[in-house]
């Protein structure tokens, strides 16, 4: 296969890879920075969504912001009139917006490759947005050409944006790899994305050494809180390890009670549950995004009135930006090394996207960006947690080795409590919603998960037998026409794998 990594060639560089002696600090894990006295860290990870998108109007007049002016376009060559268009928003906060863009737009690889370098690949970067997203129109299901230019304010989403006030928002934190949301969740959590640039079912499990394998090595304690089907379990190095797995319940009363563990990973509910009535609360477009900035706010809450409140970090940000347009282009990154399949080395970040970093060691009203040339992306989560625990030294790829951390950024105290609590619009999904979303075809997500869930072992079979059995002889792979079916196939996987 032709090696897609020229698709970058000409991407506009905006920032350089570490040096060789910045490089070799980071091996040697060398920092000049106290950790403060963080013992819990939480991350909450959503879906598909762009900087710009959700945080560009955040602040209108700060120099040290690089948000959005308003004057942002991108063309449509539809090869006739070739319509430009600005971002919008809705003044208000119209029920209607809160589910754009609408279809959802492309995000796999070679959409992305688009996005970022235009029709030609040979454009103005980031100027491919609304021609990558009209090419995926089909007859009879019409598409408003600047819907991935619409971006959300306060009014839409007022938890997110609150939180990015009263803590502290980066502006310069990127998704891993210009890679749909499989690879970008699985640097997260390994630092490589294992060759893959798209969702692949057929890969699971995925057996790289992971962040959670790291922290428990290091006398410290993890647990996974997830909603219906964690994308966590395509690591099949944490098969052994359920009692690691909880419903989202769990976490609200582990923060209430002051027993979270050291880290927390939490995911979002990914399906329409007709049953439980419950909407996805990822922001996947179009899912409404009011019901992933409750769930927002419902973390927060959960933290600030838990006992470990002063002694806590929880970052917000999202897997990629989904097809969402964003103004900043990005630029090259450390390739994790390993083996390249599809013939793209991970050395190009993905588009930004958002982050939100909240503790009582953050100043109120901060913009984070890391001091060095080389830009957040998902693996400074790992080289936070190596710093604030004390973790072994030694990089899970060399992309952890050159991610900044955040630990450089907090306060020596713990002086800012934040608000007591938050609040969101909280959507209500009627009956007729539910059972709408349950008749959605599937998103290629959606599919995915039920593809990955359907490997998983059951509680009494041996996991490490399982993933030899699957080694040799792999079951085929489940195909589903909605929601509703690729929903409950994948939930029902889970519960056999948790034993219930």
């Amino acid at each position: 296969m032709a090696r897609r990594g020229s698709l970058f060639s000409s991407v506009a560089v905006s920032h350089t890879p570490p040096s060789d002696q910045q490089y070799e600090q980071r091996l040697t894990h060398e920092s000049p920075f106290m950790p403060p006295d963080i013992r819990y860290v939480i991350v909450l990870m959503l879906e598909n969504r762009s900087f710009d998108c959700m945080l560009g109007q955040l602040y209108t007049d700060r120099e040290d912001f690089d948000g959005l002016k308003g004057t942002e376009t991108n063309t449509w060559h539809d090869g006739k009139t070739n319509p430009t268009y600005p971002v919008r928003t809705d003044p208000t906060d119209g029920s209607a917006d809160m589910f754009t863009p609408n279809p959802d737009p492309g995000e796999q690889f070679t959409d992305i490759a688009m996005q970022i370098h235009g029709k030609s690949g040979f454009e103005k970067p980031m100027s491919g947005f609304i021609d990558n997203y009209m090419s995926h129109a089909k007859p009879g299901t019409p598409r408003v050409p600047d819907a991935v230019m619409h971006y959300f304010t306060q009014a839409h989403v007022p938890a997110i944006s609150e939180l990015a006030r009263a803590f502290a928002v980066s502006d310069r934190w990127f998704a891993s790899a210009p890679c749909q949301t499989w690879p970008n969740r699985l640097f997260v959590h390994t630092g490589s994305a294992g060759g893959d640039v798209n969702n692949t079912g057929w890969h699971v499990p995925y057996m790289m050494q992971t962040t959670f394998e790291r922290v428990a090595a290091g006398g410290k304690t993890w647990g996974i809180y997830f909603h219906d089907v964690p994308q966590t379990l395509t690591l099949g190095r944490l098969w052994p390890h359920r009692e690691h797995f909880h419903p989202f319940q769990h976490f609200l009363a582990d923060a209430k009670a002051g027993s979270l563990p050291s880290y927390s990973f939490i995911e979002p509910r990914y399906f329409a549950d007709p049953l439980g009535k419950a909407m996805p609360n990822d922001q996947h477009p179009p899912h409404n995004v009011g019901y992933g900035d409750a769930l927002i706010a419902d973390v927060y809450n959960a933290l600030r009135s838990g006992p470990g409140w002063k002694h806590t970090l929880f970052v917000i940000t999202y897997d990629e930006h989904g097809g969402c347009y964003d103004h900043v282009a990005p630029g090259p990154a450390v390739s994790p090394g390993g083996e390249f399949p599809d013939g793209f080395r991970f050395d190009y970040y993905g588009v930004r996207v958002p982050a939100v970093i909240v503790s009582p060691f953050v100043k109120a009203k901060s913009v984070i960006r890391p001091t060095g040339t080389v830009p957040f992306d998902h693996t400074t989560i790992f080289r936070t947690l190596q710093d604030l625990f004390g973790l072994d030294p030694e990089p899970l790829t060399p992309r952890t080795a050159s991610a900044p951390s955040l630990v450089e950024h907090f306060a020596a105290t713990p002086d800012n409590l934040g608000p007591s609590s938050i609040d969101a619009k909280r959507p209500l999904p009627s009956p007729q919603e539910l059972d709408d979303a349950s008749k959605l075809p599937p998103n290629g997500l959606q599919e995915a998960l039920a593809q990955g869930a359907s490997r998983l072992p059951s509680s009494g079979t041996d996991p490490v037998l399982h993933v030899k059995r699957l080694g040799s002889i792999a079951p085929p792979l489940p195909v589903h026409t909605t929601t509703g079916e690729v929903g409950a196939d994948a939930r029902a996987h889970v519960k056999a794998f948790r034993g219930e």
